[in-house]
């Protein structure tokens, strides 16, 4: 798996991301392989980076399957678009519409928690905060379920995912997507969306207003009380707030927005387990972190073996996923890749680094093969 550039990308790639346009709607799914119209309308689009299967059409691979259907995500992402449009103009908006795509999106990632998950999705401006509330609600019911919630409370807690950022509606468009560093007077302005959403969550009918509020209100509060807007600590912060925090920082950093870059897996998990330390609880996020690919399949990497690429990665093994050592240490391919699982290898045995996509591309000229071919089934 690699990210390129539009211009690096060619007829017959397979991609391992989709792309949402302005309005929410899915432009390219993963999975999809790449034709020249494809390319075109990317770039036309303005999309300057997408992650592809492989570097090589001759060795595209599909994605590994995400964690819900896609169909569901798309629709998920219209509803939650039109209830901001509503409270907008209208100061209301269809709360039976958003509970039945919490429904359907509870359903969804119930019927594919086998799978881990992967990266990102891409989404233009417009669209981002739709698309970001609905990963944040499908990352949330997952890490959920993990903590063995019942039914009803899942689809409460999905339902606050989709609503954690609905105060966002009343901070100013060019605000929400500014490239570059906010002023104090902004950055105080866009902190307020917590307690805005908390508000107007409070004004909604209906015996789980408050718990809903509480997601909104304090999804930005840390357990060590460093957070915002209340400096709450510890259990003065909802359970269903302190998953939504995960579920929100982790997509905030896997995606790219207009003044920053979108990270990988590995990095956003050294970011939130080693430099976000009293952020979040420890057991939510190594319970998170066990259900990520922070590896995803097709990652190439320099081990203490040599050189290898991800070929599976297991629930609860996802810092040690079985890799496919294809060449040695100096670069050198070796006679015949063997696998191996770095779960059951000794400690010494490490994991260096992940090859990133710049070092990848020259990594396949000196070796002169795409890694992804030693994926293929025999």
């Amino acid at each position: 798996m690699i990210r390129l550039s539009s211009k690096q990308l060619r007829d017959g790639m397979v991609t391992a991301q989709s792309v949402f346009n302005q309005k929410g709607a899915s432009f390219i799914t993963s999975g999809t392989p790449l034709t020249e119209r494809y390319i075109h309308r990317l770039q036309k689009m303005g999309i300057s980076h997408l992650a592809v299967t492989s570097l090589s059409p001759d060795a595209a691979l599909p994605p590994p399957p995400g964690i819900v259907d896609e169909r569901v995500r798309e629709q998920s992402i219209r509803t939650i678009a039109t209830a901001f449009t509503q409270l907008e103009s209208q100061s209301s908006f269809d709360l039976g519409a958003l509970q039945n795509s919490a429904n359907d999106l509870l359903d969804s990632v119930l019927h594919m928690q086998s799978n881990l998950v992967q990266l990102s999705d891409i989404r233009m401006h417009d669209s981002y905060t739709f698309a970001h509330s609905v990963n944040v609600a499908i990352l949330s019911t997952m890490l959920g379920s993990l903590c063995h919630l019942h039914r009803d409370e899942l689809k409460l807690l999905t339902l606050g995912g989709l609503l954690h950022d609905i105060g966002k509606v009343d901070i100013p468009y060019k605000l929400l997507n500014k490239p570059g560093a906010l002023t104090d007077e902004e950055f105080a302005l866009m902190r307020s969306h917590a307690e805005i959403g908390r508000k107007r969550l409070l004004q909604l009918p209906g015996p789980n207003t408050a718990i809903l509020a509480n997601i909104a209100g304090q999804h930005h509060e840390f357990l060590d009380g460093r957070g915002y807007p209340r400096r709450l600590k510890g259990d003065a912060i909802h359970p269903y707030a302190r998953i939504v925090a995960i579920a929100d920082v982790y997509d905030a950093l896997s995606s790219k927005r207009s003044y920053k870059k979108s990270y990988k897996p590995s990095v956003v998990h050294q970011i939130m387990t080693k430099n976000s330390v009293g952020h979040f609880s420890p057991e939510l996020l190594e319970l998170f972190f066990d259900n990520v690919a922070i590896y995803p399949v097709g990652t190439v990497m320099l081990t203490s073996l040599g050189y290898g690429i991800v070929k599976k990665v297991s629930f609860g093994k996802t810092l040690t996923p079985v890799i496919t050592i294809f060449a040695t240490k100096d670069a050198k391919l070796v006679p015949k890749p063997f696998n191996v699982d770095l779960s059951q290898c000794p400690a010494d045995n490490t994991i260096h680094h992940a090859i990133d996509d710049t070092e990848l591309i020259n990594f396949v000229r000196v070796i002169g093969v795409d890694p992804a071919i030693f994926l293929r089934e025999e």
